[in-house]
Order: structure tokens, then C-alpha cells, then sequence
């Protein structure tokens, strides 16, 4: 089944599964998920459910946003996010505007991926950035972690793998398991760790390529 919900990364810490192994786990919050919008392919052409994450204050929103969480009969949102199904997979198409996506989407040992914004690193060299290998590091080689030969580059630079903005891009970690879920608290632990740093946005949905 074809699900996900948004989420605020919390942070690491660890728990203890039946048999008694430690397992390191991130912690994301899933609280306040409200679905805001259902599309449908006879109005929209796909089908999808718009979900809402985290409470914002009012004069933070401008006036089409306050009119869109109104129809849902809540409050503006932080984040706002389509999550897309399959049409027939569809599990949240049951679900109305303004109901509320909770934990109990998931269930303990689900495969899921997280998507999220990894952590930025601001300017690195090619080594750092695309793992190149650095120069002889004896004396008087005169290059040690330069970017080496460009190759006929010919003025354009596209597609270079050049010194630049590290980080800070959309990553998605596949197959990860559920390891915990916090119904009262609204928490999900997620085996591993997730993209971004702790408070950072992530999506968790149903794996697409897991693995029986």
C-alpha cells in the first residue's frame, strides 16, 4: 500500500528490539499532519492528497493560504506537500479534507524511503565535492588537492565537476525500516539515519523498490 506523511527530524538515539539488539534509530515528528486538498483526475488529471505539516501563525499567511486551510477547518501551514499514489493503491483517497494523517499509517518493520534536504557544507573543492583523488603530496610536486585537468572544455562549464556550493540538495534514503511507533506522542523511529540536520523537513512514504 502507497502511503507517506511529513515530518520533523528530531535527532538519533537508540532502542532495543525483541531479541535484545540494539538498533541506532532518528526520531521524526510527525504531529499536526492535515490533509488539505484531494486530487482528483477528473478535476486536476492525477491523483494526489495535499498534506499540511506545523502550525504557522496567522499573519505569517497571506490570504489565498488562509482561504485554503479554511476549507479544511484548520490553521495555516508550515509545510505543504502532494503526496502521489497509485490511483487504485490509493490509501489516503478514503481520507476527507481536514482529517488528520497519524502514526497508525505504519506499522512496526515497514520498509519505507525518507527524502529530505541534506545538511550544507557551503563552498568545498573537488575533492571534498565529488570525491576526485588529490596530487602526489611530496615536496615540490606543486599539486596536492587541485581540480587537475578540465579536459576541451571549449567555454562552456556545465556539467563540470568544479569546486562549488556542497550540500544542501534533496537526498532520499531507500529502504529503511520502521523500528518504533509512538502513537500517543505522534513519533515514528526510523532504523538508520535520515537526510538533513536535526529539525530538518522530511517526507517518509512506502518504499518503492523494497525488497521482499
Amino acid at each position: 500500500m502507497a502511503k507517506g506523511i511529513l515530518g520533523r527530524k528530531l535527532g538519533m538515539t537508540q532502542i532495543f528490539d525483541e531479541n535484545g539488539i540494539l538498533i541506532p534509530v532518528t526520531v521524526v515528528d510527525v504531529a499536526d499532519n492535515v490533509v488539505l486538498q484531494q486530487k482528483t483526475v477528473e478535476t486536476d488529471g492525477y491523483v494526489a492528497t495535499q498534506v499540511g505539516f506545523e502550525t504557522k501563525r496567522e499573519n505569517l499567511s497571506n490570504k489565498p493560504e488562509q482561504g485554503h486551510v479554511k476549507k479544511a477547518n484548520t490553521a495555516p501551514k508550515r509545510f505543504i506537500r502532494e503526496i502521489r499514489f497509485d490511483e487504485v493503491q490509493n490509501e489516503l483517497v478514503s481520507l476527507t479534507v481536514g482529517d488528520l494523517v497519524k502514526t497508525d499509517l505504519f506499522t512496526v518493520g515497514e520498509v519505507v524511503d525518507v527524502t529530505g534536504t541534506s545538511k550544507g557544507k557551503g563552498f568545498s573543492g573537488s575533492i571534498a565535492r565529488h570525491g576526485q583523488s588529490r596530487g602526489p603530496m611530496t615536496h615540490g610536486s606543486r599539486y596536492h588537492r587541485g581540480p587537475g585537468s578540465l579536459g576541451p572544455i571549449k567555454g562552456k562549464l556545465k556539467g563540470k565537476n568544479l569546486p562549488g556550493h556542497d550540500g544542501h540538495e534533496q537526498v532520499t534514503i531507500q529502504n529503511l525500516k520502521i523500528a518504533g511507533v509512538d502513537v500517543e506522542n505522534q513519533l515514528l523511529l526510523i532504523s538508520g539515519s535520515v537526510p538533513g540536520p536535526n529539525k530538518g523537513l522530511v517526507i517518509v512514504k512506502t518504499a518503492i523498490k523494497s525488497t521482499k
